[in-house]
């Protein structure tokens, strides 16, 4: 059974919204409706869903102008996405066109004809992926970097700050410790610093992911750090446009480069 989620439902074709709409309350979720983009932003607003499907609209465009305002706001950003995109034969109507489909950023895509029923189950996958929130230990000499990092990481939902450490031999007992999923190294730290710390880590535990935040950003300090086992090396002055996007491409098993 569902655990209460807020879902909210767009999509112009009332038996279909009606029907999905009685389907999940059955379920023991929260429903919210609207039939247009407009009424769409508006109960987004007011209502804070954690999911929406996003079904079809006319006029074409209209459900890719929604979905790009949801990506863009940075209030509404996080909230995931399940497309139902309308069947090969009214594409043309209310459907997503080919560079649209390009930009889509969302957990699942499906296809009307759908049935709730069969929609349910997709629905319970997207919570049940979202439920696990990466484990992150931040790594850094200074406060305020470390205030800094954790301000930024506590606005993702997928998220989870679980240890600081204020050095690299900290950091080896707390990873031992906490058993963290991602791990923010800084690398100029005392008494042990963050690529010796890597390196004992990795050796210890090859699952967990390292992301290297560091001023120092040459090809030397890259080589090293990827030598050591992190997954990827971010510069610590463009550490806020990339943070978020670096600790889930590494916790995806994925090497971060920019």
């Amino acid at each position: 059974m569902a655990g209460g989620e807020k879902i909210l439902i767009i999509d112009d074709e009332p038996n279909f919204l009606l029907a999905l709409q009685t389907t999940l309350e059955a379920k023991a979720y929260q429903v919210i409706t609207a039939i247009d983009k407009e009424e769409a932003q508006d109960k987004i607003r007011k209502e804070g869903p954690d999911l929406v499907v996003l079904g079809t609209m006319t006029p074409r465009g209209n459900a890719f102008n929604l979905h790009k305002w949801i990506k863009r706001n940075p209030g509404t950003k996080n909230i995931p996405i399940i497309v139902i995109d309308a069947p090969f034969e009214k594409r043309l109507i209310d459907g997503w066109s080919m560079d649209e489909g390009i930009q889509m950023e969302s957990e699942d895509y499906v296809t009307k004809p759908i049935e709730p029923a069969v929609l349910f189950p997709r629905i319970q996958a997207v919570f049940k992926r979202l439920a696990k929130r990466i484990r992150i230990l931040i790594v850094d000499d200074h406060t305020v970097v470390r205030e800094g990092l954790c301000a930024v990481l506590k606005l993702q939902k997928d998220m989870e700050i679980i240890g600081e450490a204020v050095n690299g031999k900290d950091a080896v007992e707390k990873a031992d410790e906490l058993l963290p999923d991602v791990i923010l190294m800084d690398i100029v730290m005392p008494e042990m610093n963050g690529l010796e710390a890597a390196k004992h880590i990795c050796k210890k535990d090859p699952n967990v992911k390292i992301l290297m935040l560091t001023q120092y950003d040459d090809e030397e300090n890259i080589l090293t750090a990827e030598q050591a086992g992190a997954y990827g090396f971010i510069p610590k002055r463009a550490a806020t446009s990339l943070l978020i996007d670096g600790i889930r491409t590494v916790y995806a098993g994925q090497h971060f480069k920019k």
